[in-house]
């Protein structure tokens, strides 16, 4: 059987939206984790530590359905660029490196692998897409679920 695009943008598609859902409900059972990479200059940090894990878990849903898709995926592109200040607190804060047992070379390696996040749910939010953007995605798709899946 000769999967087409059309197929492994859909795999990629539950993929992603179980880890929304996984990391988002990690926001609600280990929310200690994400309050070490909480840039200082925020208030109210346990807040918006349970407010962008419910936001994951919503988002995570719905993109699950054919229906709500295009809203899954476009809340994700901007929930990843509202939390995207904690992966840059990360990078310059040798106290945030030493809680999550990251180097500075490993927290800056995360810094672009926003991008194809961002890009990944552009996709997923595009029924109709080139297949040449199709493929590029299904490329940086892999790399990208392959380096997350190792932190």
């Amino acid at each position: 059987m000769k999967l087409s695009t059309t197929h492994i943008k859909n795999i990629s598609i539950y993929i992603m939206s179980l880890l929304y859902v996984l990391v988002g409900i990690k926001h609600f059972s280990d929310p200690n984790f994400f309050l070490k990479i909480m840039p200082e200059y925020l208030n109210h940090h346990l807040e918006l530590v349970y407010i962008s894990g419910f936001f994951e878990i919503l988002f995570g849903v719905l993109l699950i359905f054919k229906k709500t898709r295009f809203f899954g995926a476009w809340g994700v592109f901007i929930l990843l660029i509202c939390i995207f200040p904690a992966n840059i607190y990360l990078y310059n804060s040798e106290a945030a490196q030493i809680a999550l047992d990251i180097s500075k070379s490993q927290a800056l390696i995360r810094l672009p692998f926003q991008i194809p996040l961002l890009i990944l749910a552009y996709w997923h939010s595009n029924e109709k897409i080139s297949k040449t953007f199709s493929t590029f995605c299904i490329i940086i798709f892999i790399p990208t679920i392959i380096y997350f899946s190792t932190l």
